[in-house]
């Protein structure tokens, strides 16, 4: 009876285990260095594309897209949105750039080479962030899930996101890393880093403290844009209507 015990002791706490998340590991950041941003964006995504650098922005009256050079925040190409549009996340795959818009229920491709118009899709809910795991289209909408479109915005899965067992909510910008999705918190100085496939936190990033209060104004908003350069791997960061974007470092947090 004993020898049955222990050869089924593990499973039992295998299954009793089931649904425990691991330790979150914890990291702060430091800066490596820092760049100008432009104080007119209202930063909705970040990524880079075939070394190219990209920023979508909202706003009803101010959204655009455009490719920015990274060493002066100078403005090289810019695509202008309606009015009526609140532009949100962006991301570029198979050769289309995808954006969404935040209540409009649209969601927009055009080419990646050439920024031209290429199709509107009807998108059921609210469109924060994008971003891409090279196969699938990943989304957020402000709640604690993760969405997983193929490139005509149909639902491939979803994920509930969960950290220490509780849903996080109001995820927004997005960036997939190294197999991970990284995505800013709203309202708060905080990066969650998710198993794509679990929905489970398995790092979160503290960035208090990254914009100083001398660089704020009374129009400066909330951190919020996450890139990582895939060529160089360099991961940077920034905010709405920031004067400054960052490349950063991660230290794990003592």
């Amino acid at each position: 009876m004993k020898k049955v015990f222990r050869i089924f002791l593990p499973l039992l706490l295998g299954l009793l285990c089931l649904g425990c998340e691991a330790r979150v590991k914890q990291y702060k950041i430091e800066v490596v260095k820092e760049y100008p941003h432009d104080t007119g964006a209202y930063t909705q995504g970040l990524f880079f594309h075939e070394g190219r650098f990209y920023e979508s922005t909202g706003q009803f009256g101010e959204s655009s897209f455009r490719e920015v050079e990274l060493e002066t925040g100078k403005v090289l190409r810019k695509m202008n949105f309606q009015q009526k549009y609140f532009g949100e996340g962006s991301v570029m795959l198979d050769g289309k750039l995808f954006i969404l818009t935040w209540l409009n229920k649209v969601a927009f491709v055009y080419d990646a080479a050439t920024l031209e118009y290429r199709q509107t899709y009807s998108y059921p809910r609210e469109g924060w962030g994008l971003t891409t795991d090279g196969r699938s289209l990943i989304a957020s909408d402000g709640s604690s899930r993760l969405y997983f479109l193929n490139t005509e915005f149909q639902q491939e899965r979803t994920v509930s996101v969960t950290m220490d067992g509780r849903p996080v909510r109001y995820l927004n910008e997005l960036e997939y890393i190294d197999g991970k999705v990284w995505a800013n918190v709203y309202t708060t100085d905080l990066i969650v880093i998710i198993n794509p496939e679990s929905g489970v936190v398995e790092g979160s990033v503290d960035c208090s403290g990254l914009l100083p209060r001398t660089l704020r104004s009374a129009d400066t908003d909330v951190f919020n844009g996450i890139a990582r350069d895939p060529a160089t791997g360099k991961i940077y960061l920034t905010g709405k209507y920031w004067p400054r974007l960052y490349e950063v470092r991660l230290v794990p947090a003592k």
